[in-house]
């Protein structure tokens, strides 16, 4: 046994919760809850608010295994059952290959450049995408730097717009949703709003990527190059893990919590404050369109085109990181499958594979990018029903007494356990 590392000071540990944030900025925050509010109004924000803070609980618990014994989770489930690397390799790729994220971000760049064939646009963000995670020297730098950089323009950009868009009488709608739990109106497609909370965070198998993050910085036993490494159980160990325990939480409470509900609450309120009960709103992602028409109208053309390109590049960032993530998910379980070390055989195959799927997707012109995000959304809901059930038994089946989650936290994530359950169930009768 190796004794656990000390933790370093909050201010060296901020990072990981970048990547994670930006996983989820162009799917739920950017998309699904603005396209739900501008359509159906602030009073369903509460479940924005409530799956960001679910999927607080739910990627704390990943990062407590991977903290504590040096591996990704996904090494702790084969060890259970050697069927689930097969499964995660089935489920990452069926809900990924839906090409919705770059879609949208080739839509909205296209706006601004005046090309019109978006779907050979999607295909070419796709390919230099597939070109930068190849040849990054780092690729965990490369993402890590990418998603810091968007977000740290990004947010504040954001804020200054909803600011000078918003008025009083908004600010107190978004007030009233948050409070207005359980309210879901009945013109809202059960399958949109099931989209749009699992797509509060990262959402899906993403969420599982966490891990891989944790070990790579070198948190906790990950020092120790991602082998199973148990520590001590003594009190020198034990305060050690209090104090990573407490620096890790308190990173991914302000960057991935704090900003995921932030940033949700600031683009739905902008959505609402600019084209609430216009009565030729567009269909689709058209209201992305239509928002910078009306701030265009309001702030200039300047802004309202700025606004369209930092949407734009946060989308890209976003189907970037989904890229990665799920490349290094299904890698991960192959090696775990092929008792494999060799990462970049198996890693880059993976990733281009993804990517042609989704250039066939764009030239067979199957859906528009709403549908094709609201069909990924919905069956990553399906997998964290399950990955929630998992993660919670390999806590408190493998780790030790005094470092599993406490009452508190046991019961937050069997409530999302079962709200996810009885959601995805609910989806499945209303689809057949």
């Amino acid at each position: 046994m190796n004794n656990l590392p000390k933790a370093p000071k909050f201010k060296n540990l901020i990072g990981p919760s970048f990547i994670l944030l930006g996983l989820g900025l162009g799917s739920g925050e950017l998309i699904l809850w603005p396209y739900l509010t501008a359509n159906w109004g602030m009073g369903i924000i509460w479940g924005a608010i409530l799956g960001v803070t679910f999927q607080f609980f739910i990627n704390m618990e990943i990062e407590r295994y991977a903290l504590a014994r040096g591996e990704s989770v996904f090494v702790g489930f084969a060890r259970k059952m050697k069927v689930l690397p097969f499964w995660f390799i089935f489920s990452t790729f069926i809900c990924w290959i839906w090409p919705g994220i770059i879609a949208t971000s080739a839509r909205l760049l296209g706006e601004v450049i005046g090309f019109t064939n978006y779907n050979l646009l999607g295909i070419i963000l796709l390919i230099l995408i597939g070109l930068i995670l190849t040849i990054g020297k780092s690729l965990y730098k490369t993402v890590e730097k990418i998603s810091t950089i968007l977000i740290i323009i990004g947010v504040p950009a954001i804020f200054l717009l909803t600011m000078f868009l918003t008025e009083r009488s908004d600010l107190l709608d978004l007030v009233r949703g948050a409070i207005n739990f359980g309210f879901i109106p009945d013109s809202l497609p059960i399958a949109s709003f099931l989209a749009a909370f699992a797509f509060a965070g990262a959402g899906g198998n993403l969420n599982l990527a966490q891990s891989f993050y944790v070990k790579e910085k070198g948190y906790g036993m990950g020092k120790f190059g991602g082998k199973l490494t148990k520590f001590e159980i003594n009190s020198e160990n034990l305060s050690k893990f209090k104090k990573w325990w407490r620096v890790i939480n308190m990173e991914h409470l302000l960057i991935f919590w704090f900003g995921g509900v932030l940033t949700i609450c600031l683009l739905s309120l902008l959505a609402y404050s600019t084209v609430f009960g216009l009565s030729n709103l567009p269909t689709g992602v058209g209201f992305l369109i239509q928002e910078a028409i009306v701030i265009s109208t309001k702030l200039g053309n300047i802004i309202g085109t700025s606004f369209l390109i930092i949407a734009g590049l946060m989308l890209f960032n976003t189907q970037l990181t989904v890229l990665d993530a799920t490349s290094r998910i299904m890698t991960e379980n192959l090696q775990i499958i092929n008792n494999s070390t060799n990462f970049s055989k198996i890693y880059y195959p993976f990733l281009w594979v993804q990517i042609i799927f989704g250039i066939l997707i764009f030239s067979f012109n199957f859906g528009q990018p709403l549908l094709l995000l609201t069909i990924s959304a919905v069956l990553n809901a399906v997998t964290m029903f399950v990955h929630i059930g998992l993660t919670l038994n390999l806590n408190m089946k493998e780790l030790e007494k005094e470092i599993r989650p406490n009452l508190f936290r046991i019961t937050m994530i069997l409530i999302a356990f079962l709200f996810f359950g009885y959601f995805s169930i609910r989806t499945i009768i209303a689809i057949f």
